[in-house]
């Protein structure tokens, strides 16, 4: 179980979740690259790692250029001598609702979220494969890359999109015995601290208290420590044999998301023309799938008012 002796680079990883995962691969023995945009952030994260007894060094630099990708394995390689993990966990958000989102809101959130992970996947994957190392990518999905939320065009088109390169990834590395998987993290975080809904939630967390039994159960929702122990355990010998899938993970609860499967098949002799599926297409494909995510009402003892501006 213990990742000794091996390397992991972890983006975004300068505070959040992102230097949870860290913090946890460096626990279980790994050396890691941490990575942001801030080099103080950076460097502040480096010295949670290096304080205790790990190993660890920064790079700063801002995730989706190749340029970037290249010198965060280059950083692993000289500081450490090899590479046997990546988590991409980089990301940025720009939510407004889509006739309100500009082409740049756009396109920064795909180039960070999408073109990062494509990147540093690429420059790790190939340094695996020429070096025979059976490594690790370790894509971080989110809810909404799953159903969809509103004002997010732009972060659930990115994170689906993450979700089906780990798959098609999957198949592409299998023979080289790198894994690839998609963590579905549900914790809190600074875009959760905002939504009154998980008020109380965060309120605990901030205070250092364990959160509501109806959060982490519930909801499946909890600390960034409760999703690292998943990155780690991936990044794992024991985890050879999981690859191409989107696992959840938050709170007391861990998921196994399926991949998409059509729920309802027809027949028609001839074909389903407009006169066709006006008159039966209700009938053809029964209920229809549910958008976004439903969550329960809260419990009246952890209702919180809504910020007034």
């Amino acid at each position: 179980m213990s990742l000794t002796g091996k390397v992991a680079i972890v983006t975004g990883s300068g505070r959040g979740l992102g230097l949870a995962y860290a913090q946890e691969l460096a626990r279980q023995g790994a050396a890691v690259v941490i990575n942001d945009v801030d080099a103080a952030t950076a460097d502040a994260a480096v010295k949670t790692i290096v304080d205790p007894g790990g190993r660890a060094v920064a790079v700063a630099a801002p995730v989706g250029p190749t340029e970037t990708a290249d010198a965060l394995v280059a950083a692993a390689v000289e500081n450490f001598g090899r590479l046997d993990i990546l988590v991409t966990n980089a990301g940025v958000l720009r939510d407004t609702v889509l006739w309100k989102m500009s082409d740049d809101d756009f396109d920064t959130v795909i180039g960070v979220h999408l073109r990062g992970t494509f990147t540093t996947v690429r420059a790790a994957a190939t340094y695996m494969r020429q070096n025979e190392i059976p490594g690790r990518i370790i894509c971080i999905g989110s809810p909404t890359g799953q159903r969809g939320n509103f004002g997010q065009t732009n972060y659930a088109a990115a994170k689906a999109g993450i979700v089906g390169m780990v798959r098609t990834w999957a198949l592409e590395l299998k023979k080289a015995g790198i894994t690839a998987n998609a963590v579905i993290p549900v914790a809190a975080t600074a875009m959760t601290a905002t939504v009154p809904y998980f008020a109380a939630a965060v309120e605990a967390d901030a205070a250092g208290e364990p959160m509501p039994a109806f959060f982490r159960h519930d909801l499946g929702f909890g600390t960034s420590d409760d999703v690292a122990g998943l990155v780690a355990y991936l990044a794992s010998d024991a985890a050879a044999g999981v690859t191409g899938q989107a696992i959840g993970i938050g709170g007391d609860r861990l998921q196994l998301w399926s991949h998409p499967e059509p729920v309802a098949t027809a027949y028609r002799e001839g074909g389903w023309t407009f006169e066709a599926l006006h008159e039966g297409f209700a009938d053809a494909v029964g209920e229809l799938q549910s958008v976004g995510e439903r969550f329960p009402a809260l419990p009246a003892d952890l209702q919180r008012p809504a910020p007034t501006a």
